[in-house]
């Protein structure tokens, strides 16, 4: 339990003299997402993957914003003594990631930003969107609808199934705030000012962050690396694990080479 309430968070690996990674969610998603993440590199480092405020274990904070999110996973890693970490945000979690650098630089050894932006240009109409449906009907009718921009082509049944249960599970209002929080970003700012080592990673079949959004975040962040995953929508690390994780190791073998 934290002051704002409580942060789930799911834990893998022990080894304490790792520098750990942390793994943030979507807005249409919780920390389940990252399970393939989890046990791959909880088998070297201290892998962790939270929710944000409102979902799944987390206690909701009315009116939360994005720099709330950044807040609250800074309080949860301070009740687990974590002073730093490698951050990977994938969408949502993308932009808390970048202002998570901009709150405590220090505490960010890395960046991974996957299927993220500073600020997309559709992001109003796309909340909009995103509240009315949310308020106009349930949230498994809205996961239903929402799966077939989420995934790409070659995404199994099983997945479609996993991704719908998950977002039909999400609280209308976290939801809401969520949403807020990713679409209307605009963090080019921030993103410019970026000084630790960053990769970004997205789909090639990503309609809702398409690739050229990450191209431009890349653009911004001085010596980004920018990598595309092929075969992968919008859940890059859910739909190709492997690459994504590969991708991951070869970033982390140069910027954390102790390991």
């Amino acid at each position: 339990m934290l002051g704002g309430g409580a942060i789930g968070v799911a834990m893998r690996g022990a080894a304490l003299t790792a520098i750990p990674i942390l793994f943030l969610h979507g807005v249409g998603s919780d920390k389940s997402a990252w399970a393939p993440q989890l046990a791959h590199f909880g088998a070297r480092r201290p892998a962790l993957a939270f929710d944000f405020p409102g979902y799944a274990e987390s206690k909701l904070r009315p009116a939360a914003n994005r720099d709330d999110f950044a807040a609250a996973i800074f309080a949860a890693l301070d009740s687990l003594g974590i002073e730093s970490a490698h951050i990977c945000g994938l969408s949502l979690g993308g932009v808390v990631a970048i202002a998570m650098h901009h709150m405590a630089p220090h505490r960010c050894a890395s960046l991974i930003l996957a299927d993220s932006f500073a600020v997309h240009p559709k992001g109003e109409a796309i909340y909009q969107r995103s509240v009315d449906a949310s308020r106009a009907m349930p949230m498994r009718e809205l996961a239903a609808a929402r799966a077939p921009l989420l995934l790409g082509a070659a995404a199994s049944a099983l997945l479609w199934e996993k991704v719908i249960e998950t977002m039909a599970a999400i609280d209308p209002e976290a939801y809401r705030l969520g949403a807020a929080a990713v679409w209307l970003a605009d963090q080019r700012t921030r993103a410019a000012n970026i000084d630790v080592p960053t990769l970004i990673l997205v789909g090639n079949e990503d309609r809702i962050t398409p690739p050229a959004l990450s191209g431009e975040l890349a653009s911004l962040i001085p010596e980004a690396r920018f990598e595309v995953i092929a075969s992968a929508g919008h859940l890059a690390n859910l739909e190709q694990p492997g690459a994504f994780n590969s991708a991951v190791d070869r970033f982390l073998a140069v910027t954390d080479p102790k390991l």
